[in-house]
Order: C-alpha cells, then sequence, then structure tokens
C-alpha cells in the first residue's frame, strides 16, 4: 500500500471535561486510543492539524499511521469525530487501532495502465473513468496500493466492471448489489456518420412543399 498519512499526537495526562476543556484552550483537539487488546489511551492532536486532514475528505476510511512520542507506531482508523454544534468545529477523536487481520472499509484508488498501446485509446477514443476510487472491504494487513485497470484489450464500447478486477485475497467492494462500472472507452465526441451529416444538411437546404405555396400566396 502507499505510504499512510501520519497523524502526530501526545499523551494527555489528565482525563475527563476539565483535562479536555484546558486542551482545546491549548489549540488541542483530545481524543481516545482504544482497541487491538491494549488499555485505551488519553490524547491530544493539534488543532490546526487535524482541521486540515478533515478538510481533505474521507477522513472516516482513511488508515492513519498514529505516532506518539516514546511509544511505537500504530495503525489506526477514525470511528468518530465529535464536533461542536454551533461553529462544526472538531472537538473531540476516538481512534481505534488495527491489527494485521482487522477488515477496514477504505478508498482504493484506480490506476490505468497501458494508454498508450489500447486498441480503443488508439482508434480515437476517449477514456471514461466513471470511477477514481473504489471503497473496498480490506484487511489492515493486505491493504492494495491501487485497484489497476489494463487497458491494452479494450476497444471503443468496451467497459470494466468491478467483477472484471481481480482484488487481492481478503478484499471485497462495499456495494454488493449491483456490478458497477469503473471505466469505459467511448467513442469520440466528434465522430459522426456521413450518412447523419448528409440528413442534417439536406433537412436545412430543403423547403417544404405547403411553405413555397404559402410563400407565393
Amino acid at each position: 500500500m502507499a505510504e499512510m498519512p501520519n497523524i502526530n499526537a501526545t499523551l494527555r495526562a489528565g482525563t475527563g471535561k476539565g483535562a479536555a476543556r484546558q486542551a482545546r484552550r491549548d489549540g488541542l483537539v483530545p481524543g481516545v486510543v482504544y482497541g487491538g487488546g491494549q488499555d485505551p489511551i488519553a490524547i491530544n492532536v493539534k488543532f490546526n492539524e487535524l482541521f486540515k486532514q478533515l478538510k481533505a475528505g474521507k477522513f472516516l476510511s482513511t488508515l492513519f499511521n498514529l505516532k506518539i512520542d516514546g511509544n511505537d507506531d500504530v495503525r489506526v482508523i477514525c470511528r468518530n469525530v465529535q464536533r461542536d454544534v454551533v461553529k462544526d468545529l472538531p472537538t473531540h477523536l476516538d481512534l481505534m487501532r488495527l491489527n494485521r487481520t482487522s477488515r477496514v472499509s477504505l478508498f482504493i484508488p484506480v490506476t490505468f495502465i497501458n494508454e498508450e498501446t489500447s486498441v480503443g485509446l488508439k482508434k480515437g477514443g476517449t477514456l471514461v473513468a466513471v470511477r477514481n476510487e473504489v471503497e473496498l472491504k480490506v484487511t489492515a494487513g493486505n491493504i492494495p496500493e491501487s485497484i489497476v485497470i489494463d487497458l491494452e484489450n479494450l476497444d471503443i464500447g468496451d467497459g470494466v466492471n468491478i467483477s472484471d478486477v481481480t482484488l487481492p485475497e481478503g478484499s471485497r467492494p462495499m456495494i454488493t448489489d449491483r456490478d458497477f462500472v469503473i471505466a469505459n472507452i467511448a467513442s469520440p465526441s466528434a465522430l459522426k456518420s456521413e450518412g447523419e451529416d448528409e440528413d442534417e444538411d439536406g433537412a436545412e437546404a430543403e423547403v417544404p412543399e405547403a411553405d413555397a405555396e404559402a410563400s407565393e400566396e
């Protein structure tokens, strides 16, 4: 898998509402880390760093590397972000530790290869990426870096559905009720049949007989 983004945190000495309020006054967001067969720990995360990661999107479905001074790095996923009801700013977060067998939902990017040798693209077709990423249920120890789509043998009009993709062992799409499209190769919009062009030109030049009679009157 591609390098995981970091969440940098510090241990929070106190617990309870008083310690949490003090953390917020200091420009921090209090949180808790739990799961993984270990005791929960209280942490603080810098507000500005957390806010930036939240703005980037998909925070609740991104796997993070939690870094705390004096502790081993650990994989975590956020299970909840509490927000101020008025300002909608983060006030607390819950992080869950993951081991290699933990199953999580993540958005995996789609990568296209062999565009230069694609049958359809060489004919002038256009690649239409319906999905640039796909949400998969994966094991934390076997997360694919991307979903690879080989375009070499795809012709104009061909498409790739999720059922056409070989996923890593233990992975499955979150959408299971339909075989959704990931990409297809469409005809170039500028191409039209000569017959259609001639019909359109003829229609514009032709004057209906009824209109001609009306003009003479």
